[in-house]
């Protein structure tokens, strides 16, 4: 199968060949980047783009956080929302005690975030180490989530299996047509739902709900953080700020596309 472009439907095969010449890939114009255009320091950069006109309604904080275990060197993406951003760091928020970004950071301190700003054809990549929030910062932001969520965060085990609750039940047992179709049409949504429900009662009129204890805020503090401007032919602007030692400030150099 040859490359396709993305959004596109790549075609059958015939014969073990493709059936079209591959597509050509979309050329970037919007804009360029110079040295003169960025800011001494990266996070007034940052902001300047983050908060562009051009971004209303395309959700600008939705961003890629990258991970890696070791020893394996495994790396496992998602994407997550910029929560909090000021001199010391990108801040997400994210269950503590069973995520597999929780797994990865307890063997690898390092992460990457990118950002892409499609309507601009810009991207951002930070590079640095992880560290977590104190419970009572994590408390602030906790406090501003719908209920549902409050609610939500205590009950999900986050990337845990969630077991049908009719096979939990009923391990022992060798189901009946009945049990059998309750089996099929559980997927294990019950489990998450029941744990809802235990947590709705648990706080049940009360307003104020702790964060929990496994759950809050992490900062991403960069060594490294590069602007890219798309441009035509593939060559493209790319800078990259580089903490120097000592909080002596960054180094800004342009990279070859």
């Amino acid at each position: 199968m040859g490359p396709v472009a993305p959004g596109e439907t790549p075609q059958d095969q015939v014969d073990g060949s493709t059936t079209r010449a591959p597509a050509r890939a979309a050329q970037f114009s919007l804009s360029r980047l110079r040295r003169s255009d960025l800011s001494e320091d990266p996070f007034t950069q940052f902001h300047r783009w983050f908060t562009s006109p051009e971004l209303k309604g395309h959700a600008p904080e939705t961003v890629t956080l990258s991970t890696a275990s070791l020893p394996s060197g495994r790396v496992s993406s998602r994407i997550v929302y910029l929560k909090e951003l000021d001199s010391r760091g990108f801040v997400i928020y994210s269950n503590f005690g069973t995520s597999r970004k929780a797994a990865d950071i307890a063997t690898n301190l390092y992460a990457s975030l990118c950002f892409w700003w499609k309507p601009l054809e810009r991207q951002v990549r930070v590079e640095g180490k992880v560290e977590r929030l104190s419970s009572e910062e994590s408390q602030v932001y906790f406090n501003t989530r719908a209920r549902g969520s409050r609610i939500g965060a205590w009950a999900s085990p986050q990337t845990s299996v969630l077991q049908p609750r009719s096979k939990m039940h009923n391990q022992n047992q060798v189901p009946n047509d009945e049990l059998a179709n309750a089996i099929e049409e559980d997927d294990g949504r019950a489990d998450l739902e029941a744990r809802v429900k235990e947590v709705h009662a648990r706080f049940e009129g009360q307003d104020e709900i702790p964060v929990p204890p496994f759950w809050g805020g992490l900062r991403i503090i960069p060594d490294n953080i590069e602007f890219w401007q798309g441009r035509e032919s593939r060559l493209h602007d790319r800078f990259l700020y580089t903490r120097l030692e000592g909080d002596a400030g960054w180094e800004i150099g342009r990279l070859s596309p």
